[in-house]
């Protein structure tokens, strides 16, 4: 029996651990033992994907949350090295980029664990973002590497990576997954009215609110789409906040707020919007999964294949580019094609690859 401790903390991370501990569990030689860090710990981000995914309950909460990044992935590192001692795993397993995911695989190195990485090969090479200093670093410690992408996979070989002590596997997009496992479950958001042809905007990198002169830009340019477009904006805790407290433009009255929503609803919200507008990595790729365009409120995105393609502009937070980059897609949407990111079986191909460890 192979036993695999998995560390989860953020959203993004829970949508990700659903299609692959179902994968596990369908492997009798392999046990799984979830460590939920409570980096999003609320209703909204955390409690909602585990009901509505059904993703087996973490045995281990560690209620870490709201602390700086170097106090946050330090106690997360003291307390998941203490679990893993206890649990003794043979292999740790971590998700994307976030605090959680870094001090998980510092946690299984220190210990001389094998880390496995969900999303390796990932790079914005842009050192000021945080997750891009923690996918660098946790690539690195890694011994198993699982990308989502080809561009992944050569970012790995180019650094090197051929060269270290690892196995590198091209397994596609665990998000795809999950996409096409839940898309039928899709449901409409509770107690919310939706527009006809709305826009979709998500706002929560810490570059943008945690930077108001950036956070005014970028409302300005959803204030001038929301001219021509009725606008949909599930606002992060974080963004809902900086908004109230700081002299900033006022939201259009064609923006419509909403709650947070949880995995089904956003899927709702995906199939039934015309675009896209977002500085999330995750609901990019979810964007062209329904084939809708997507602006990225960023000068890089590590989805570089999107922009390629051009399903996906880098507008950042000038707002004459974000009006014109939407105008420009609700005319002109593009033509899709499928196959960026996998056949849909990457958490089937995962949990083979950790089989064979």
């Amino acid at each position: 029996m192979i036993k695999i401790v998995t560390i989860v903390g953020a959203r993004p991370q829970f949508i990700k651990v659903a299609p692959v501990s179902r994968a596990i569990a369908q492997k009798k030689d392999l046990q799984e033992v979830l460590i939920h860090t409570g980096q999003h710990f609320d209703q909204n981000m955390s409690k909602v994907f585990f009901d509505q995914m059904e993703i087996p309950r973490p045995k281990h909460f560690l209620n870490i949350h709201s602390l700086s990044h170097g106090a946050m992935t330090g106690r997360m590192l003291e307390e998941a090295e203490s679990i893993m001692a206890r649990e003794r795993p043979d292999i740790v397993m971590v998700y994307g980029d976030t605090n959680s995911t870094l001090a998980g695989a510092l946690a299984a190195a220190k210990l001389s664990i094998p880390v496995a990485h969900v999303e390796a090969g990932l790079r914005s090479h842009n050192l000021h973002m945080p997750e891009e200093i923690n996918r660098i670093l946790t690539d690195r410690i890694s011994r198993i590497l699982f990308c989502p992408t080809r561009a992944a996979e050569k970012n790995l070989r180019r650094e090197g990576f051929d060269n270290f002590p690892c196995d590198i596997h091209l397994t596609g997009d665990v998000m795809y997954d999950a996409s096409l496992l839940f898309k039928d479950k899709a449901r409409k958001p509770a107690k919310v009215r939706l527009p006809a042809n709305f826009v979709l905007a998500t706002i929560h990198r810490e570059a943008n609110t945690k930077n108001p002169a950036r956070l005014a830009s970028i409302i300005s340019g959803l204030n001038r789409v929301a001219e021509k477009q009725p606008v949909v904006f599930p606002i992060h805790p974080r963004t809902y906040k900086v908004i109230n407290g700081n002299d900033l433009p006022p939201l259009s009255k064609n923006i419509k707020l909403i709650e947070p929503v949880g995995y089904l609803e956003m899927l709702h919200l995906l199939q039934h919007c015309q675009l896209v507008l977002t500085d999330s990595g995750g609901v990019q790729k979810e964007a062209y999964f329904f084939e809708k365009p997507c602006i990225t409120l960023r000068e890089e995105t590590e989805w570089t294949e999107l922009v390629d393609a051009g399903y996906n502009k880098l507008c950042g937070t000038n707002p004459d580019n974000i009006y014109q980059a939407a105008q420009d897609y609700l005319k002109e949407p593009p033509a899709f094609e499928k196959g960026l990111y996998g056949k849909g079986n990457a958490s089937a191909i995962i949990a083979e690859a950790l089989l064979a460890s």
